[in-house]
């Protein structure tokens, strides 16, 4: 390669197309025209004698080559940021840039919903994309840079990835008020008898982790609903005579449409952090954006239930 003909426009445009593996897409993330990215496509394949990437029938397919050229870009250009953004600090008062997040709706309620409330005012340029989280995609999807955060359960994350603990949670019971056959407690018996409704966010599943704590004292539960979703279930929950086991920043704040109570048994909770790829963990803004993620939790934390 003719390095004198490189363009540093050029490598960013490559790795634009790597990430959305479509000229249109590209090309809208770059704020350039179509033909524009394309000719810039014809003189990158011209300076690595590849193709770098081939049409499909939806999209673009990137050859051996270019994959081979993604992960050495990415670490090449995030230097390149880093040395620009040593030179003009970030202040969030002016930024005008576009974050993406995933996080499941439970996470997206229980965090993002307050976090992104506090950071319109703290940085009102700042658009903020929530995403759904797939475990299974993540860690190519932070790579990439289709997403720039992940708030998720640290111990499914890919262990490249980059984390910090957020905060424990818990898991509580819920019932709708008035429940006719709780009115004073649920013991052991009455949580097994009665029928349950379920989180299954992949859809169809019928056991959790109140199962496997169940099976280990040789007992089981009645679960007759399985929904996808976290914040349905409260609502399930409060026009029926189904009960839950739901994390308790779910119901943090619908005290008035479900009792909640203490489990019966011991389950197992879970953590929540931040998780990043090393492409952004030296870039102010993000540096920014997790800690006050981590600030954000803390004062809630802080707050009286």
């Amino acid at each position: 390669m003719d390095t004198k003909r490189l363009d540093f426009n050029l490598l960013v445009a490559l790795e634009a197309l790597l990430v959305e593996r479509n000229v249109t897409k590209a090309a809208l993330r770059l704020n350039l025209s179509q033909p524009a990215l394309s000719a810039q496509l014809n003189r990158l394949r011209d300076l690595f004698g590849d193709q770098l990437l081939t049409p499909a029938q939806r999209g673009m397919i990137p050859t051996e080559r270019a994959l081979e050229l993604q992960g050495p870009l990415n670490a090449a250009l995030e230097q390149v940021r880093r040395v620009v953004a040593d030179r003009n600090p970030f202040d969030p008062a002016t930024a005008d840039i576009t974050v993406s997040i995933a996080a499941s709706d439970y996470v997206q309620y229980a965090v993002l919903m307050p976090l992104t409330l506090e950071l319109a005012r703290k940085a009102p340029k700042l658009r903020i994309a929530w995403r759904p989280i797939d475990g299974r995609l993540i860690g190519d999807q932070l790579a990439r840079g289709e997403v720039d955060l992940a708030v998720t359960t640290p111990d499914t994350a890919p262990e490249q990835l980059k984390s910090r603990k957020l905060y424990d949670e818990r898991f509580v019971c819920i019932a709708r008020r008035n429940h006719p056959l709780l009115r004073r407690s649920c013991d052991l018996d009455a949580f097994c008898s009665l029928p349950h409704v379920i989180v299954s966010p992949r859809g169809g599943g019928f056991t959790g982790a109140t199962d496997a704590a169940l099976a280990k004292l040789g007992r089981s539960r009645r679960v007759v609903l399985s929904v996808s979703s976290f914040l349905m279930v409260p609502e399930v929950v409060a026009g029926s005579e189904l009960i839950a086991v739901v994390p308790e920043r779910v119901v943090r704040d619908r005290s008035d449409r479900v009792k909640v109570f203490e489990p019966p048994l011991s389950i197992p909770g879970f953590n929540i952090a931040n998780v990043w790829h090393e492409r952004t963990d030296g870039q102010p803004a993000f540096r920014w954006l997790r800690q006050s993620i981590v600030e954000n939790m803390s004062q809630s934390r802080a707050k009286p239930k």
